[in-house]
């Protein structure tokens, strides 16, 4: 199943075909605002990508795009080598599934069992599937309690877990989170990096924006930077946080791990050209070091 796959190395998504590409994608709301000027991209299975950029730069519209609920002016998109057309845009919706910022604007069931089977009804699948498909994704986001509640009534991030089990029950290839952690508590915002932990080793494919620069730091394995609709960066986290113009550019700073290793640098506490932390734990390491 979806939940189970091999994860590939970085070498082996390298070499491999892309799941999701799009090319020279352009999008505007009206006649003076250009959200999308010319995007090109490509997704490989299994990649932890972490989309950075100011309100307004073009990656609510990106997601949305990619997802099929948008659709793009001017470019083309291709999942798993094939065009996307309108007749094939539910294909798309079906493997490209988006995780929205504000869990209320995506939750219309009165029941959090009606909720996450929506999906999979609209699929018309059998309804043993379904169940399925609705019981893995509850115990999957450990809300099997909350099947009979109502979700209205649920706290943030509760409703934050039923969103996310929505998608689960789809079995999209590609999952899309739209600024995952805003609202959220500290709890709360530990349980969803949790939750992407465990679908990035199970070999998911991941792409969210986020203005939490620590945390991009952290899990990405890949950043993509938007600027007034075009993308103006897409590298290595330590590549993206070392281009000083970038950040400025963008209107990005350095985490705070990044900023702690060069001023040990600097103060000749460890040695240039180390690693950088990405995390707590590997800045503990670097200290036991010492």
């Amino acid at each position: 199943m979806l939940f189970h796959k091999k994860e590939q190395t970085k070498e082996e998504r390298k070499e491999a075909a892309p799941i999701l590409e799009v090319r020279d994608l352009h999008y505007a709301y009206n006649d003076e605002k250009h959200a999308l000027n010319g995007v090109s991209l490509q997704i490989r299975e299994g990649e932890k990508i972490a989309v950075l950029g100011a309100n307004g730069a073009g990656k609510s519209t990106f997601f949305l795009s990619i997802n099929g609920v948008l659709r793009p002016h001017r470019g083309e998109i291709f999942y798993r080598g094939e065009l996307i057309t309108k007749k094939k845009l539910n294909h798309l919706r079906k493997n490209v599934g988006i995780v929205f910022q504000d869990a209320d604007n995506q939750i219309i069931a009165s029941t959090v069992m009606g909720e996450v089977s929506f999906g999979p009804m609209n699929l018309k699948l059998p309804r043993e599937e379904v169940l399925r498909r609705v019981d893995k994704a509850l115990s999957y986001m450990n809300i099997t309690e909350f099947r009979d509640r109502p979700p209205h009534y649920l706290s943030g991030g509760e409703k934050k877990r039923v969103s996310i089990a929505d998608i689960i029950a789809m079995e999209s290839e590609v999952i899309v989170f739209d600024e995952p952690t805003a609202a959220l508590d500290p709890l709360n915002a530990q349980m969803l990096e949790e939750v992407l932990a465990k679908m990035g080793a199970e070999g998911r494919t991941i792409l969210l924006s986020t203005h939490d620069v620590d945390f991009a730091w952290r899990w990405a394995e890949r950043i993509i930077v938007f600027h007034q609709g075009k993308v103006i960066a897409d590298d290595t986290p330590l590549r993206v946080f070392q281009q000083e113009d970038l950040l400025r550019r963008a209107n990005l700073k350095h985490p705070m791990l990044f900023d702690v290793y060069d001023t040990l640098v600097k103060k000749g506490v460890v040695p240039a050209g180390g690693p950088y932390p990405r995390n707590i734990e590997e800045f503990d390491e670097l200290v036991n070091c010492l």
